[in-house]
């Protein structure tokens, strides 16, 4: 298993449910949806912050480890063959 830290850019596993951060309305969050790392808890959840293009943030979320699934933007490692 990957390890997550913070400032990682991280996807959601699955949709979940949450609070919009300024008008704290309850909102989708869906699978695939994409936030970044601003806290560790043991590894285990992680507080990520979702925000648009534009850098404003519309939520702010405690998640758990297993729902979450951290991406790449360069290559990770080569295959021997």
């Amino acid at each position: 298993m990957e390890i997550i830290k913070d400032l990682d850019i991280v996807a959601l596993t699955e949709d979940l449910e949450g609070t919009h951060f300024e008008t704290k309305q309850i909102i989708k969050l869906s699978k695939g949806q994409v936030g970044t790392v601003v806290m560790e808890f043991d590894g285990s959840a992680f507080e990520v912050e979702f925000s648009h293009q534009d850098g404003t943030t519309y939520a702010m979320e405690t998640i758990p480890a297993t729902k979450l699934m951290l991406l790449h933007y360069e290559l990770v490692g080569a295959v021997r063959r």
